[in-house]
């Protein structure tokens, strides 16, 4: 049923299907259903040239996707997320239709408090929607919240390997260059750990198909003080690789 409201973003339509589909494109699909999700392209590039993982398939289009699969997990595919909730959602989408049902997201995001450490990693609760992409696959709401069921089992497991986790919620934005002040103390009072681009979208999207999803962001650049601080939160090689390899681990399980 469409759902009429005077912002066309609050608009919804609650049908399965549209006039152009995933499966439009889904070809003949994976012989797995697993896939891990990272925004980390050097480790991509250590995986290759160590042979951990081999290139299985190339997707086409005008921005084509590539997808790995790992040797020793050989049914756990990878493949590098997009920036934005359009592309990187979008995608996951597509390749729900192409037979994943299961999927972890690994990726960065800039810290709204202070105490979170570079490096520090991040269960995704659920998002502020602070975007447009998730409005196309679930009613309006101030937050989206991931499945709690398979939020647990990830926890349960980074507790039992000794991982040190945070818990809780982040604000995905679409506008990179408007996070200002003002906006981001609100979501600071609303309980946003750290600010990204893509966790709305994703988390939508497994809710409308019905899949598992998981998360993992680590802290990176820092939103708090009166100036931005980068850092250096991209050079953190071994805690990129790390979650990379845990998520390799986690989407067995949930």
């Amino acid at each position: 049923m469409f759902y009429r409201n005077s912002l066309p973003i609050l608009e919804f339509d609650d049908s399965p299907v549209a006039k152009l589909n995933p499966t439009h494109f889904s070809g003949g699909g994976f012989d797995t259903d697993k896939m891990v999700i990272t925004f980390f392209p050097e480790v991509i590039e250590k995986l290759l040239r160590t042979g951990q993982i081999n290139q299985t398939h190339v997707i086409p289009g005008e921005n084509p996707l590539t997808v790995f699969r790992f040797k020793e997990k050989a049914d756990v595919l990878l493949t590098l997320g997009q920036v934005g909730c359009p592309a990187c959602a979008g995608n996951l989408d597509l390749f729900n239709a192409m037979g994943i049902t299961r999927v972890m997201f690994c990726g960065g995001g800039g810290v709204l408090d202070g105490n979170i450490g570079v490096g520090q990693v991040l269960v995704v609760d659920g998002a502020i929607r602070d975007e447009g992409f998730s409005y196309h696959y679930i009613p309006a709401s101030r937050i989206i919240f991931t499945d709690p069921a398979v939020t647990d089992r990830i926890v349960s497991y980074l507790e039992k390997r000794g991982v040190p986790i945070l818990r809780g919620l982040v604000w995905t934005t679409d506008a990179i260059f408007r996070e200002t002040a003002d906006r981001i103390e609100l979501r600071k009072e609303e309980g946003a750990k750290i600010v990204e681009m893509e966790q709305a979208g994703c988390i939508a999207v497994s809710r409308f198909r019905g899949f598992a999803y998981g998360a993992l962001i680590y802290g990176g650049d820092d939103m708090t003080g009166e100036d931005w601080d980068a850092r250096s939160w991209r050079s953190r090689e071994g805690v990129r690789y790390d979650l990379v390899q845990l998520c390799a681990e986690l989407v067995a399980l949930i």
